[in-house]
């Protein structure tokens, strides 16, 4: 008997370590330009950051891909459960 979840659980883990990959990269930007921000402010050079809120919309896609992964592991997981179930 072959047991193909195995790709499931693979492509669950894929998912979730690129959604995290992009929360990273997502965050970094947020800090940097926050950085960036309170620097002009000091200098008194006031401009408006639009670029901070396409990396907040990263930082939620990330967390919707994360989520995403983690339900097609748990269905995996499940399926293998009543897999095994049935077949004991």
């Amino acid at each position: 008997m072959i047991i193909a979840s195995n790709s499931l659980y693979s492509t669950g883990l894929s998912a979730i370590q690129a959604g995290l990959s992009q929360a990273n990269g997502a965050a970094r930007e947020i800090a940097s330009q926050a950085t960036d921000y309170q620097d002009e402010r000091l200098r008194g050079v006031d401009r408006s950051k639009p670029d901070i809120a396409m990396s907040m919309v990263n930082l939620v896609q990330a967390q919707r891909q994360v989520q995403a992964g983690a339900k097609v592991e748990r269905a995996s997981d499940e399926a293998l459960g009543r897999l095994i179930d049935t077949w004991a």
